[in-house]
């Protein structure tokens, strides 16, 4: 039952109440799902003003700088939890006990093969395809290989196909990054952790041992816990709106990959690291600090500040210390590195930064992590979308788990031309 009611007055009609829900934390909403039988719909692009769901998953609360994973604040989890354990807190909705996390660490540890024709997908790319490419049309190919097992009413099966899910992405992920440099694919191993495994993966060559720091590892499972979901974000939402029509799990995973490919939402970091190396030296540093003061000037910080969080990303405060801890494990001389932490300092102290609240947010420290371990760029989107597929599926499922779903149909201001007459090609 609402608490509250909001009124609305049009002129011509009655009044028309709409009942005001609260959630457990964050801003009441009004229920406007009335309103299409008065005639009117609500008009709100970019959804700034709009709840497109009723979710139990992931709160931020941008204005103090808050994301929760099921109640649980992200910084607890990243400095005392695993990416398998956060996966398990997402699709479950309660943290594991022991036996619990071994069942489904196992779980995922044993689905990380891919069927072997799988590899011949890759074929079909050239070589220089960029992965995002290759990873949107194989995840999606990944449902020819389980259509056996794709009734989304059974929970049982939505459970395979989330597993297989998490567990494939790494190899995936993986192989895109082979396919690129001419390397022959690694297979997984299930003596190692997930983390450690796609390190294994990206960086093993059959001509000799690859041992996996337990430094880079840490940092990857931190890289992957800190992008692991963030709300109704863009690709969340297309998840979730390809999932109304009743697509299979891989279909709408790969509507989501292809949603994060976007410079707009997955592509931060990797513009982070393009913004560095046009800066190129510290010593031009003040000059494109003050670029970025210049409000006549299009130039732009990428890495600093937050569409959501209005004070500080929470993210990027665990990320920092990691990101810091990578460094002085490779202990590498690489003048980037050298910008990026300077830029960084002048981001913590700088009254104009401090005053805008522009500080590092989670994508200017994960790039600089990722390529210190040296991962590409174009690489940098893909380990998201890896991190991300869990907060994706947690969410394609709980949506599925509610009664009363309807396929997504948003409405429209239309602004073309009204009816005309058909006018013969000779008469015109």
């Amino acid at each position: 039952m609402a608490d509250k009611k909001a009124t609305v007055h049009i002129d011509g009609l009655d009044p028309i109440e709409l009942p005001i829900y609260s959630g457990t934390a964050g801003q009441d909403v009004i229920d406007v799902r009335t309103l299409g039988s008065h005639g009117y719909f609500t008009f709100d692009p970019g959804f700034m003003s709009t709840g497109s769901c009723e979710s139990a998953i992931t709160y931020i609360d941008g204005a103090k700088g808050v994301l929760l994973h099921r109640g649980y604040a992200i910084d607890d989890l990243a400095e005392k939890s695993s990416y398998i354990e956060l996966c398990y807190l997402l699709l479950n909705g309660e943290l594991p006990n022991a036996e619990q996390l071994a069942g489904f660490e196992n779980e995922i540890t044993t689905n990380t093969m891919l069927h072997e024709k799988i590899g011949a997908f890759f074929q079909g790319f050239r070589v220089d395809s960029h992965p995002m490419a290759m990873l949107c049309g194989v995840v999606g190919a990944l449902s020819s290989f389980y259509h056996k097992d794709l009734d989304i009413t059974d929970p049982a099966q939505r459970h395979r196909s989330a597993v297989r899910l998490i567990a494939k992405l790494p190899t995936i992920a993986a192989m895109c990054y082979k396919y690129n440099i001419g390397q022959p694919f690694v297979y997984p191993r299930n003596d190692l952790s997930y983390a450690e495994n796609f390190l294994h993966m990206m960086f093993s060559v059959p001509a000799e041992k690859y041992e996996v720091s337990p430094v880079l590892a840490k940092a990857m499972d931190r890289i992957f816990m800190l992008h692991a979901d963030h709300e109704q974000n863009a690709s969340t939402s297309t998840v979730r709106l390809a999932g109304s029509s009743g697509a299979n799990p891989y279909a709408c995973i790969s509507a989501g990959i292809a949603s994060l490919w976007g410079p707009a939402h997955g592509g931060a970091n990797e513009a982070c690291l393009t913004m560095l190396e046009e800066i190129g030296s510290v010593d031009r540093i003040d000059e494109y600090v003050a670029k970025a003061k210049d409000k006549n000037d299009p130039f732009r910080l990428m890495g600093f500040g937050h569409r959501v969080y209005k004070n500080f990303d929470p993210r990027a405060t665990v990320m920092r210390e990691t990101c810091h801890e990578v460094l002085k494990e490779l202990n590498i001389e690489d003048p980037l590195l050298d910008v990026a932490m300077r830029l960084e300092q002048i981001a913590l102290e700088d009254p104009y930064f401090i005053e805008k609240k522009l500080y590092p947010n989670v994508d200017f420290y994960s790039g600089i992590i990722l390529k210190a371990i040296g991962i590409p760029t174009s690489m940098f989107t893909v380990i998201f979308a890896m991190s991300r597929t869990v907060g994706w599926i947690s969410h394609w499922d709980e949506m599925l788990s509610q009664p009363g779903q309807k396929i997504g149909r948003p409405r429209q201001l239309y602004t073309g031309e009204t009816k005309r007459d058909y006018k013969d090609v000779t008469s015109r």
